[in-house]
């Protein structure tokens, strides 16, 4: 039994960090949550490529210095700005320095060791991106996105789910409902006209599951129409109210080849709400 949520932010400084609204949104989300979270943020040792042209034209030792200086730098500024966010029982940051080659590991490593994760998403940003593909793919643990235009959630009483019956849909299911409060409402969103379903009336099975539990759940059948899935889903759960969107993480990783599903692929490109992945 779980008495204390340990939630983990791991946060990239190379070759830039994510910006301060989506940081800011994200620990704070993830301090509305209980528990504790703990950040970690990655400064980058580059390795020295030997060159006999290396500071003929270009100081290239010395940019790699000040690159690496500059990682570490930025660890420092994102600690003073994510300790302000809550407590100082519920926040704990801490540094890392790992090879540039080896930072997605790392992170995506250390995340398997938490109750979930929890990272900042930003569409400018591609180094946070390929962060949080890594911790979604690798880590084995629920990843909560969050977009900067998100707030806090002072009680998490109302979320979305995405449902198709498939074992990634139920495996966020599993995973998003210990974090629910007692009496919460659960919307549980099918799309007819996306892919062959197992079967009819998906929802309302689930949503009667669900009930059953003693939790207030609404089955809601959706269309795309012109609009891709993510959008669908991401939409009808700000419509309904939820404040987070549970979904599969479909997609698989070869070396940082990321071939994604669909919907996640449309999540990574634009979030518009907090959206957990379970994969």
């Amino acid at each position: 039994m779980i008495t204390i949520r340990r939630t983990y932010m791991p946060l990239a400084t190379y070759p830039e960090a994510v910006d301060d609204e989506a940081i800011r949104a994200a620990a704070g989300f993830a301090v509305s949550l209980g528990g504790t979270l703990e950040v970690t943020t990655f400064s980058v040792d580059i390795p020295r490529v030997p060159s006999p042209l290396a500071g003929l034209l270009i100081d290239i030792p010395g940019l790699v210095q000040a690159a690496e200086d500059k990682s570490r730098s930025e660890c420092s500024r994102l600690h003073d700005l994510i300790r302000g966010i809550g407590s100082p029982a519920a926040v704990n940051c801490s540094s890392r320095e790992v090879l540039l080659s080896g930072l997605l590991d790392a992170a995506a490593g250390d995340a398997r060791y938490y109750d979930l994760a929890v990272l900042p998403w930003s569409r400018d940003t591609a180094s946070a991106q390929h962060l949080i593909e890594a911790v979604v793919f690798g880590s084995g643990r629920p990843t909560i996105v969050v977009p900067g235009s998100a707030g806090p959630a002072p009680r998490l009483d109302h979320i979305a789910v995405a449902w198709d019956g498939s074992r990634v849909a139920a495996r966020a299911l599993g995973d998003v409902l210990p974090l629910l409060q007692e009496g919460s409402r659960v919307s549980v969103l099918t799309v007819r006209d996306e892919k062959p379903l197992a079967g009819a009336a998906l929802a309302s099975l689930l949503a009667s599951s669900l009930e059953k539990r003693g939790m207030k759940a609404d089955p809601i059948e959706i269309t795309l129409g012109e609009r891709t899935i993510a959008q669908a889903l991401q939409e009808r759960a700000l419509t309904e109210g939820a404040q987070l969107l549970a979904m599969g993480g479909f997609g698989h990783s070869r070396i940082r080849d990321f071939v994604l599903g669909g919907a996640t692929k449309g999540v990574f490109a634009e979030s518009r709400l907090p959206v957990l992945l379970s994969h």
